[in-house]
């Protein structure tokens, strides 16, 4: 069974002819994902339409038109028999297809958008009745976790080769994919969008009293790197003993966190904040004086796009030190727009977390740039229209669908 929920009006200037395009993110939307929600209120050429199976943060993330499915009853015998016997991805059932594709065609939809690789490989039984295209999107992680064996190699062949195009965020993302089995013809980059009425440069002063702010923004997850954060931090209070360090963002990974800064004893230096709203964020970009994100490659093989907190960081001007990992290398050029170090090097991020405060001319020339960067190559609205003439060109490509 699927039910619509309508919240809230419809913000978005959308054309009165503009196709109909279906999105599909399982939850909509966590915390963290306004890469994605800017990618459902943006555009104007088609209109929009959310599938989800939960509805979540509906005042972080307000939309009218989102349409939450039912999961199947038998879902707990699925996930014993194809995850834990099988070792396989799950994959949907006969009735959970059977009514999204119900629903695509009563909303009239000419193409669907599934986010993220892993639930491409979850809709795959979809894939082999649809009458529209689909486009898969990757983003990092699901490229590699979940897909180490066998038949998960397998079903994510099945996803390269069924979609009608595939999008990567960054170049890494796409050699990833490429290195997996999936033809270069069938990727396009399509990076993340950052809206610069939002995030505009500011120049930031240095403080007299050398109460510097370092910054870092994220979800709490391991590739994140924010165990380097706090051990560089706590080597840097000894030069500059009235900074203070905010970790802005939540998740699994919080209370060991919390834990390492006491051990650190620099738990008194440092907030951790939880999730904050984009106007309480903003603030603390503007508050800050160097952001950091030392992502690093984890052990299941997880690695990032390019992480939006730094986007977004770069775009207010914010300096930011990070590691030469996954899509970061695509934004930041060494001390050109930012400082790039080594994973999970923490003497580098001290180095230069300590350098940037000696020589402040120094980071608020790469915070320049870095604003730069962001207007020329990750500038929301050009992305969005971009995406948007991916979804016409693949319309016009197919042929009518069935009834």
């Amino acid at each position: 069974m699927l039910q619509l929920g309508c919240y809230g009006p419809f913000t978005n200037r959308v054309q009165s002819d503009a196709p109909n395009i279906g999105i599909f993110c399982p939850t909509f939307l966590k915390p963290e994902m306004w890469h994605v929600y800017r990618q459902v209120v943006g555009p104007k050429r088609v209109k929009i339409h959310a599938f989800a199976f939960k509805r979540e943060n509906l005042d972080r993330f307000p939309y009218p038109l989102v349409h939450v499915l039912s999961r199947s009853k038998l879902r707990w015998a699925r996930r014993i028999w194809q995850k834990q016997i099988l070792n396989s991805p799950q994959l949907a059932s006969p009735s959970e297809c059977s009514a999204f594709s119900k629903l695509v065609r009563a909303n009239k939809i000419s193409l669907l958008h599934i986010y993220f690789g892993n639930n491409g490989v979850f809709w795959l039984p979809l894939f082999r009745k649809r009458a529209i295209p689909i486009i898969v999107s990757f983003h990092g992680a699901d490229v590699a976790v979940g897909f180490n064996t066998p038949p998960g190699q397998r079903r994510l062949q099945q996803v390269f080769e069924a979609a009608d195009l595939l999008l990567a965020r960054s170049l890494s993302i796409r050699q990833s994919m490429i290195a997996a089995g999936c033809t270069q013809d069938r990727i396009r980059i399509q990076r993340t969008g950052i809206p610069g009425s939002d995030f505009r440069y500011r120049p930031r002063s240095f403080p007299d009293d050398g109460r510097l702010q370092f910054l870092q923004a994220c979800r709490l997850i391991e590739k994140k790197g924010v165990e380097i954060t706090l051990k560089a931090y706590a080597k840097l209070l000894q030069r500059w003993p009235n900074s203070n360090l905010v970790i802005a963002g939540d998740g699994p990974l919080r209370k060991p966190l919390e834990q390492l800064a006491q051990q650190l004893d620099i738990g008194g230096r440092v907030a951790f904040t939880g999730f904050l709203t984009k106007e309480q964020l903003l603030n603390v970009y503007y508050q800050s004086h160097v952001f950091v994100h030392p992502s690093e490659t984890t052990s299941a093989g997880d690695n990032e796009g390019i992480p939006n907190s730094l986007l977004e960081a770069m775009a207010t001007g914010l300096g930011s030190i990070a590691t030469r990992h996954g899509g970061i290398p695509e934004a930041i050029e060494h001390l050109q727009n930012g400082v790039l170090v080594e994973e999970r090097d923490v003497e580098g991020v001290h180095y230069w977390m300590n350098r940037l405060a000696e020589d402040w001319q120094l980071a608020v020339d790469l915070g320049q740039r870095a604003a730069e960067t962001i207007s020329q190559e990750f500038d929301s609205e050009t992305q969005i229209q971009k995406l948007e003439s991916v979804y016409l060109e693949l319309i016009g490509r197919a042929p009518a669908a069935k009834a």
